[in-house]
């Protein structure tokens, strides 16, 4: 456990060094969502239809934008041979990474998001609503991710790739985390859609450790 943690705390301290990747998918995240009303006008009603969509296609977005350094950068200088042949097994380091890149990468997004909900007009329950979803539906892009970012570590151009590869899975985590934020505006229950988001992530943190580390030692090999 205290390895793990430690190459938990690794991960994000080089997160924050560089910043890089930190900066980029919150900027991006920002500028996609002020620049929305500006370009369906200004109505208040039509952005708060099409508040929760907007968000949650941005975070997405963002979220794949770093998914291509979770392996990338320690394959680049060697050190991921090292942390694979340590005493770590395999899936325990690609949950340590992946936690890291929901620490630096995605939880800024989930903070900041409910002042770019407010700029689009979206109620109370909306913004509590589209924060809870985000907290729990987003673990599962990370670990998702994981599992293209092993597959495509090393390949030119394999961001490109990686989105074709990851694209696809998001469809189910969008299509509920964006249903529970609408049902809340409507006065009903987002409960079902959030225990669905849940499940999705029980489900990629179950299958995703395991099949990315099964990728890196494909590409490893």
């Amino acid at each position: 456990m205290n390895r793990f943690l430690r190459l938990i705390g690794r991960d994000v301290r080089l997160a924050f060094r560089q910043g890089s990747a930190m900066t980029l998918g919150l900027s991006f995240f920002v500028i996609v969502v002020v620049l929305f009303p500006l370009g369906v006008g200004p109505e208040l009603a039509v952005l708060a239809r099409i508040g929760p969509g907007v968000l949650w296609v941005a975070a997405l977005l963002a979220c794949l934008l770093t998914l291509d350094r979770m392996f990338q950068a320690d394959y680049e200088d060697g050190s991921l041979d090292l942390l694979m042949t340590g005493s770590l097994p395999t899936e325990i380091l690609v949950l340590a990474k992946v936690i890291a890149h929901w620490l630096t990468s995605v939880l800024p997004l989930i903070v900041i998001a409910p002042l770019l909900g407010m700029s689009l007009n979206l109620p109370g329950d909306g913004i509590l609503a589209l924060t809870a979803a985000l907290l729990i539906g987003t673990p599962t892009l990370s670990l998702i991710g994981a599992v293209g970012a092993a597959l495509t570590m090393g390949m030119r151009r394999g961001g490109v790739l990686l989105s074709l590869l990851v694209l696809p899975l998001y469809i189910p985590v969008l299509i509920f985390g964006v249903a529970a934020v609408d049902a809340s505006m409507a006065q009903l229950s987002a409960t079902p859609h959030l225990l669905l988001l849940g499940g999705a992530s029980l489900g990629a943190l179950v299958v995703g450790p395991l099949a990315a580390a099964a990728a890196l030692r494909l590409s490893l090999s």
